[in-house]
């Protein structure tokens, strides 16, 4: 499998679609989840999504150090890896205000950097971003700022990937053939 980025609107099926690659792949397996439980909403999904991946998944919770979760993966062995997903991870980076945007770039540069090590190594990783292309230009600096930047981590990963899946209405459709 290598590398695949998974991409889609929000309740696409995305998360669904990883785990269904992810689950016909080699194991051990591990789960890099970026969510922080913020509201008592968030922190329900976390625990709801914790309970589905029980026992199937090796879990790694890592709200801003993507490439460090994913080297710590490999250490323990895994040979698929779930990053679920780049959204909320740089949604996270967006909130942090020691977090100034050369640092959000040392930060994506080490996630693309480990992206290639697994690859290299023979780990598959399947990855989840949600699409941002489609919708209006945001009404304020922040909004735009933040989807220029999940526009631009996309494409630098799609471009690493060696297959992308757009899904729609929980329907993958091959964008970049692997």
């Amino acid at each position: 499998m290598g590398i695949v980025l998974v991409t889609g609107g929000v309740r696409s099926g995305k998360s669904a679609r990883a785990l269904e690659l992810a689950g016909g792949a080699p194991a051990p397996r591990a789960f890099v989840a970026t969510a922080e439980p913020m509201d008592g909403e968030m922190a329900a999904r976390i625990h709801r999504h914790r309970a589905e991946r029980e026992g199937r998944y090796d879990t790694l919770e890592e709200p801003l150090d993507l490439g460090g979760a994913l080297r710590a993966a490999l250490g323990r062995g895994a040979r698929t890896v779930i990053v679920d997903c780049l959204t909320v991870w740089l949604g996270n980076a967006f909130c942090r205000p020691d977090l100034a945007p050369p640092s959000r770039a040392r930060l994506e540069d080490d996630l693309l950097a480990a992206l290639v090590e697994a690859r290299d190594s023979g780990v598959d990783v399947v990855v989840v971003t949600n699409e941002v292309g489609l919708g209006t230009i945001g009404p304020d600096a922040l909004t735009r700022a933040y989807v220029d930047g999940l526009g631009r981590l996309n494409r630098r990963v799609a471009a690493v990937a060696d297959r992308v899946e757009l899904v729609v209405c929980g329907i993958p459709l091959p964008v970049k053939p692997g």
